[in-house]
């Protein structure tokens, strides 16, 4: 074709590489694009100054053009021959947005790897993390040589990435799949010998509410097997691809990964992520990681593995003035005695004339929103609701899980709801939070989630949303735990601003109403000059911190765990002794020493359970060692008003904070899958009401019951919490455990004490072949529910008129609300 000839030119033009000239020099983009932001072009220039660092992170607001920074800094790489250039984003659904964007501005991208334009560093390839980080993948697992090369790489919502990549590198195999049954059989008789009650339980009954850490020594000796087991399924069938994508990224360090099971699944997940395995992206010149400004930056070390002096390459605007208006109202915070119900009408009529975000955690929690599933976003119908959304008014939209990747503008979204906690991510999770309730490395990660709903309502300078925070166990996060001192400077500052509107609305309504409290609304949804103008000023003053923000607990997991990988175990063992603190909780310091029994496992079994020993003594939560410990007595010496007293000061100075930790626990206690959940709830609730409450199954090894609540003067309720059982009788293992229950009481504390069996249920018919247990009661969800609405009533009165610091007062509102310990088995 002769005609190509005559565009060859003959001398090579200049090269432009930084970014805000390339921008600026965009022959194709939108009329949108005329020119940067102020915070891009400052962005642009900070990174371009540092750009041959290996990491660097930037932290941009959410809506304040993330996307096209990035864009630019990958182009401008790509320019300066430092290619190929990968565009990372955290699903399939981002990456068109991300190329939509791009073609707008006029930038070659590819979302397919071959594509020639990509492998001549002339495009941008944007793909999803999955394809980045798994076992297959070509970036990092194929013979050396044989991976995609890259050059620079951007990762763009960095902490969603997170999710998927700690997903990646776990295997779940569900109960349907053969492997189950065969890792079940290698575990059995070390199980067995270990812990009885869990493996009958879990295997034998299949109790859906129970699950099970496997001991680290016991999963260390069957780690052979597990890997020929594994090693069977490795293929690419539709039923192995759990395995398949995870297995060859934890095959080397398979003997650290913790083994959690219940009667759903197995699940495997490592003590760390070993991000090395990926290659090319370890070898990559330049890696940039792109984050809304969320405060705490352990997740860059905990998970991608960055030293502590990589993470000091933080390039931030010089102020936070690019962020929208945000006003935050959490209703049950400024009066405990609005109900869901009475919110959720105020949201649906809000609806009517604006469009309405609700961000819930669960399909069944979007039930309460939507019981006909019109409304309900889920991935197969996310962008086609969020398009419409952008068009025209539509009302209430209930997204499930989605508090990342998903842009809504102006009025695509004017209120914004994020109904209760964000989920944990895996089992493990949940186990962490089962044994260390203030875990620093959960709570973090729960309020970046938290941040990132939030974010989605507002997407540039001039816009505003209405942010509605409900669900007692967000407030119980955020309020009494101090979790908004995670969020960033300038959500902090907006919900700051938020609470001094609320605290003059106190002033002048000592109990506002929902309706009273929907007012102060109106500054946002009719966007009030004078509400926008002092918003604005206030972030105007806040500046961004560039200092990294590392938790101490995160940065000697991973310095731990990178000593493991390489066999180092002494190491391994030594940082986590230097953090060994008398700051640290008892639970954290019991967590701590778990991880550093399980190092210590590799190379002096013996010495390895006596630090498991230390662990349980701090912390009954943890597992105990192979000879168990010696039960501790639970006594109670002191009159029920005292001791609510003292668990009062012990949770909070404030009268509304103990109302939402009330309201967290109660709304724990309900009779679902989450058997844990209840128990801890049951737990809580023995404090509440002023009794030595503890869960000896958990300091036994699976001998003593669910809860133990010693009521004083030799008198203990034995119980235990079956809140998930769904038969219609109480079945015979139900009553033999229950039996077994008061056995071990008797056992333990002796004939000079008494105590009461009582059975969580929610039937009160024994079935025929089971044996009653002597003096048995049973509690049915009728009889909790009862229970709930006299210790709420009990709590809003002793938090009125500093009654929660008279014994006295205390104890008249207990014989009132028949809350006393002689008063329980017959009311309840």
């Amino acid at each position: 074709m002769p005609g190509l000839l005559s565009k060859l030119s003959a001398k090579s033009a200049k090269t432009v590489i930084e970014p805000r000239e390339i921008f600026m020099g965009l022959p194709q983009k939108d009329e949108r694009y005329e020119y940067p932001r102020d915070v891009q072009t400052d962005v642009w220039k900070k990174w371009f100054s540092i750009r041959d660092k290996k990491n660097c992170i930037i932290k941009m607001n959410t809506g304040s053009g993330k996307t096209v920074v990035g864009l630019l800094i990958l182009q401008s790489c790509l320019n300066e021959g430092k290619g190929p250039a990968v565009y990372v984003v955290p699903d399939k659904y981002l990456v068109s947005q991300v190329c939509n964007e791009a073609q707008r501005l006029g930038i070659n991208v590819t979302a397919d790897r071959d594509d020639f334009l990509y492998s001549e560093n002339k495009a941008i390839l944007v793909m999803p993390i999955q394809s980045l980080i798994n076992g297959r993948s070509v970036f990092g697992m194929r013979q050396a040589g044989s991976n995609y090369p890259i050059g620079s790489v951007l990762i763009d919502d960095v902490h969603a990435c997170l999710d998927t990549i700690n997903t990646q590198y776990s295997i779940k195999i569900p109960v349907q799949h053969y492997l189950y049954d065969e890792l079940i059989s290698i575990f059995a008789d070390r199980w067995k010998n270990y812990n009885p009650i869990s493996f009958t339980n879990i295997v034998e009954l299949q109790d859906p509410l129970k699950s099970f850490l496997l001991p680290f020594w016991m999963w260390q000796e069957s780690t052979r097997d597990v890997l020929k087991a594994l090693s069977q399924y490795n293929n690419s069938e539709e039923e192995n691809r759990s395995i398949y994508f995870s297995f060859p990224l934890l095959e080397d360090i398979l003997g650290t990964c913790n083994c959690i099971i219940t009667p759903r699944s197995i699940e495997i997940i490592p003590l760390g992520i070993p991000i090395s395995k990926i290659k090319s992206f370890t070898d990559a010149r330049r890696r940039i990681f792109m984050s809304a400004t969320l405060s705490d930056d352990s997740v860059f070390t905990s998970s991608i593995g960055l030293r502590e002096d990589e993470i000091n390459n933080i390039i931030t605007p010089d102020n936070a003035n690019d962020l929208g208006d945000r006003l935050i109202l959490f209703p049950r915070h400024l009066n405990s005695s609005i109900t869901n119900e009475e919110i959720r009408e105020k949201v649906l009529y809000t609806a009517e004339t604006h469009n309405v975000v609700v961000i819930v955690p669960s399909k069944a929690r979007a039930l309460f929103w939507d019981d006909s599933g019109h409304r309900t976003v889920t991935r197969k119908n996310i962008e086609q609701a969020v398009n419409a959304l952008k068009q025209k008014h539509v009302g209430l939209a209930v997204f499930v899980n989605r508090y990342d990747g998903v842009d809504l503008p102006n009025d695509a979204c004017r209120m914004l709801v994020i109904d209760g906690l964000p989920p944990l991510n895996n089992q493990y999770d949940k186990y962490l939070q089962s044994i260390d309730e203030t875990s620093s490395i959960l709570l973090r990660e729960q309020v970046q989630r938290i941040e990132q709903g939030i974010g989605r309502g507002v997407r540039a300078n001039s816009d505003s949303c209405c942010v509605v925070l409900m669900g007692d166990d967000l407030a119980d996060v955020l309020v009494r735990n101090k979790g908004t001192s995670y969020f960033s400077c300038a959500t902090a500052e907006q919900y700051k601003l938020s609470k001094e509107l609320w605290s003059l609305l106190i002033e002048e309504t000592p109990n506002p109403t929902i309706e009273d409290i929907w007012q102060i609304a109106d500054y946002s949804l009719n966007r009030e000059v004078e509400w926008i103008q002092m918003s604005k000023d206030r972030l105007s003053s806040i500046n961004y911190e560039n200092s990294p923000k590392v938790d101490k607990i995160s940065l000697v997991l991973r310095k731990a765990f990178e000593h493991s990988c390489a066999s180092r175990w002494d190491n391994a063992i030594a940082e986590i002794d230097r953090e060994l603190s008398d700051s640290l909780s008892n639970t954290t310091k019991g967590y701590l020493l778990q991880i550093k029994a399980t190092y210590l496992n590799f190379v002096d079994q013996a010495a390895a359970q006596q630090v498991q020993k230390s662990a349980h003594n701090l912390n009954t939560s943890v597992l105990a060692p192979i000879l168990g410990i010696q039960y501790q007595k639970s006594i109670n010496n002191e009159h029920q008003a005292k001791n609510i007293c003292a668990y009062i000061s012990k949770v909070t100075n404030d009268q509304n904070e103990f109302v939402l930790h009330w309201n967290a626990t109660a709304n724990e206690l309900i009779f679902s899958p989450d058997a844990d959940g209840f128990e801890q709830a049951f737990a809580t609730l023995g404090k509440i009401l002023g009794y030595i409450s503890t869960r000896p199954d958990k300091e036994t090894n699976g001998a003593g019951p669910d809860n133990l609540w010693a009521l004083g003067e030799k008198r203990y309720f034995v119980v235990e919490c079956k809140s998930g059982a769904v038969s219609e009788t109480i079945s015979k293992s139900y009553c033999n455990q229950l039996g077994g229950s008061v056995r071990w009481f008797h056992r333990e504390y002796g004939d000079d004490f008494q105590c009461q069996p009582i059975m969580v249920h929610q039937s009160r018919v024994i079935d025929e072949q089971a044996t009653m247990v002597e003096d048995m009661r049973v509690m049915t969800l009728e009889d909790v529910n009862k229970l709930k609405s006299k210790v709420t009533n009990f709590v809003i009165a002793i938090v009125q008129n500093n009654n929660w610091k008279d014994e006295a007062q205390i104890n008249l509102l207990l014989k009132q609300y028949k809350l006393r310990s002689q008063d329980f088995v017959q009311e309840y």
